[in-house]
């Protein structure tokens, strides 16, 4: 291929479509995640969409923790970009929920790496499964809209490595998505457009990622660059003044002619993929039925005291509040669907309770009507998520919180239905209420979904992705969000979301992994045993009510005296199992091997650390039911980490083999009476607790030290160089 025509298809030939150049066709992409959101053809306004299935955003699918129920989503979606000539769809959409006041939260799984990553992976199978191309996003460390295009997340390796990539990890390693989007923000100091640690180093010679790394939309600053660090797609376009950038620097030998080449080749083999998918049809009404699964399935039931849901429909039920009517269902930004339909909860009730709904959305009527009923339903919604901007708070809005407080007074049998693209704070209101359900942002068929888990058809069982805290002060990344002067410190480090809150032994109103079922479950004894490839769990969950249900079981991980700071227990493993009323199941957990390692930046790779693990099974982070222990020999000899002239005294004497070299100093300056203030120091033991803080090398400075640059280096040679 001719150096223009390599240039050319390494950019946009418009703002959804790859350039036809060199003989290489060219392809359609366009935005999801949770929808196919294809612009109108020869519309100005690019949100405007052709319609399409508007499924459940991640932040109510996350909440499912079920991935065969997004590995279905995403063969749904591979149907409906084919029926559309969409050959990749911009999604999943992974990044941490690190402060709950992100403004895409909405579009993001979790504030944990594993829900988000097991979850992904699941969702871009499926959609690969039939053809279409994956667009793992924002890649990385995007959880913030403040300053978005420009701002630096400072971030440390180990924080960066265990958290902020592990989902992209697992997706990559397991899924192979066709392309990975780089994020718009820099990565300490670096853009992602033109990070070669993150897009070449870690993306691809670790992980190998073998697909195409794109930039969203407007994330390139400068386009040899992005090139020269991996990037092989720059999206929109046309770009004619990049591609002549890129002519002119292969020809002056500022960048090599096989880094290019390479990108073309990669676009190209995009594109080949792509055209092999043939066309296909998808039945709306069947799309509106699984989205209708999928959100029943994400709504959280919080709340339900005395047992006041599942309502009875000969009951008189008031219907409060305009979003039972006017449903906010989906987040505001580039992920915008125009849906192929809309139900809302209002309808949905009238129609499984006839003649018992009665219904305003006018606060003056709101305490007669729920005076008279004989329970009431408050609807309350957030007033906007959407790309481009933070949230400034957690609260509901004021009017919400004060119709709330007015209906409990009204009448003591009150439940409220939320919708919300991120955690809002429920405190203190939701202690005047008895019944509360998380209801997210629910896509197209959320109002059915509503009324399928408040009517008692569906059992909820969704859970937290992401914690609750009683105010936005007690959150971790509270102090470091949304930094300044171009920078974000990621301060909190690994205590991401409920890390942090462990750590703290901090109260939650409601904590992560949390959600309640209309029936009852019991937890068996725990049994665990270390494999080459992990750990196995095993244990018995039974249903104890006279439901079918769902139980979300979850396994945390935690070591300790540790020799690494870490969080009290993380979640390493779950399974979201069904259980008939009454019965008992067995239920199988898995820790993979790799998932037991920190990242050690002295080594700088993942080491198991050697130990005896404590593993806690339950129904969320504060709600463990079963323990055991399993002992794990680690990584052995490989997680030593090597002795250096300025490790402290401390340090030495922890290693085994450093004790070993060191102590035959010591004792020899102790029979010698050799040594100066050094064996003084070593000598007398309160003196000695204050040498461990000594880096060793500081020693030779003291009068009559038998330490010398040469002894020092000998030292360290024989500990480290121990078989």
């Amino acid at each position: 291929m001719e150096l223009k025509d390599q240039a050319a298809i390494t950019s946009g030939s418009a703002f959804w479509s790859t350039t036809a150049a060199g003989g290489v066709p060219a392809i359609t992409l366009t935005d999801g995640p949770h929808g196919v959101r294809l612009q109108v053809a020869g519309a100005d306004d690019i949100l405007a969409g052709q319609p399409a299935t508007c499924f459940p955003p991640a932040v109510a699918s996350g909440s499912t923790w079920d991935p065969e129920l997004l590995q279905r989503m995403g063969e749904a979606l591979a149907d409906e970009c084919r029926s559309m000539g969409v050959h990749v769809l911009l999604g999943p959409g992974i990044n941490l929920k690190r402060t709950p006041l992100g403004g895409r939260n909405f579009e993001y799984f979790s504030e944990d790496p594993l829900v988000a990553g097991v979850l992904a992976t699941a969702w871009v199978r499926g959609l690969q499964s039939r053809g279409v191309g994956a667009s793992l996003k924002h890649f990385a460390v995007n959880s913030q809209e403040t300053d978005r295009m420009r701002v630096s997340a400072d971030i440390d390796e180990r924080t960066l490595r265990e958290l902020y990539l592990r989902a992209f990890q697992r997706v990559v390693t397991e899924a192979q998505p066709w392309t990975v989007m780089c994020a718009y923000n820099k990565i300490n100091g670096v853009y992602a457009s033109q990070n070669h640690f993150l897009l070449t180093e870690v993306l691809r010679d670790e992980w190998g990622f073998e697909g195409l790394v794109m930039s969203d939309w407007g994330a390139v600053v400068d386009r040899v660059e992005a090139i020269r660090a991996g990037l092989d797609l720059t999206m929109p376009g046309p770009d004619d003044g990049g591609d002549q950038a890129l002519i002119e620097a292969v020809s002056d030998g500022r960048l090599p002619a096989d880094t290019l080449a390479t990108s073309a080749a990669r676009v190209q083999t995009l594109v080949s993929r792509a055209e092999a998918t043939s066309p296909a049809t998808y039945d709306t009404d069947a799309h509106h039925a699984l989205a209708r699964e999928i959100a029943g399935r994400g709504i959280v039931l919080l709340k339900n005291d005395g047992a006041i849901l599942p309502l009875n429909p000969t009951q008189t039920i008031a219907v409060i509040g305009e979003s039972a009517r006017t449903p906010r269902y989906q987040g505001g930004g580039s992920s915008q669907i125009t849906p192929t339909r809309l139900d809302n909860a209002l309808a949905a009730l009238e129609e499984a309770a006839p003649g018992q709904i009665r219904f305003t959305a006018d606060p003056k009527e709101a305490e007669k009507l729920a005076r008279e009923a004989d329970v009431a339903i408050v609807f309350a919604a957030t007033d906007f998520e959407t790309e481009g901007s933070d949230r400034e708070s957690l609260d509901l809005p004021a009017a919400e919180i004060a119709l709330i407080e007015k209906v409990a007074v009204a009448n003591p049998r009150t439940v409220v239905v939320l919708a919300n693209g991120a955690v809002v704070r429920t405190t203190p209101w939701d202690s005047k209420v008895k019944g509360l359900l998380e209801g997210w942002l629910l896509g197209q068929a959320g109002g059915s979904a509503i009324a399928d888990v408040l009517l008692g058809t569906v059992n909820p069982s969704g859970r937290l992705a992401e914690t609750i805290p009683l105010k936005l002060a007690d959150h971790p990344s509270y102090l470091d969000f949304p930094g300044e002067a171009g920078h974000v410190r990621y301060g909190e480090g690994i205590h991401v979301g409920y890390r942090g809150f462990d750590a703290r032994e901090q109260e939650v109103a409601y904590p992560f992994g949390f959600g309640l079922s209309y029936t009852t479950f019991t937890y068996g004894q725990a049994h665990a045993i270390a494999t080459d490839n992990g750990i196995d769990i095993t244990l018995d969950v039974t249903n104890t009510g006279d439901r079918d249900g769902r139980e979300v079981v979850q396994a945390y991980l935690s070591l300790p005296g540790s020799r690494v700071r870490r969080a009290p227990r993380e979640l390493k493993a779950f399974a979201n199992v069904e259980i008939p009323a009454g019965q008992t199941v067995p239920v199988k957990l898995h820790i993979d091997r790799p998932d037991l390692a920190y990242w050690e930046i002295r080594l700088n790779r993942w080491i198991i650390e050697p130990g005896e693990y404590a593993i806690a099974v339950g129904s969320s982070s504060r709600h463990l039911h079963t323990r055991v222990t399993v002992s794990l020999e680690g990584d052995g000899a490989d997680a030593r980490i090597p002795l250096a002239t300025d490790s402290t005294i401390g340090e030495w004497l922890s290693d085994p083999r450093g004790a070993e070299v060191l102590g035959e100093v010591f004792a020899k300056m102790a029979t010698e009476g050799s040594g100066g203030m050094a064996a003084a120091m070593t000598a007398d033991p309160e003196m000695m607790q204050m040498a461990m803080s000594f880096p060793l090398d500081r020693m030779a400075m003291f009068p009559g030290s038998p330490f010398t640059p040469e002894t020092l280096r000998g030292l360290a040679d024989d500990a480290n160089n121990a078989s």
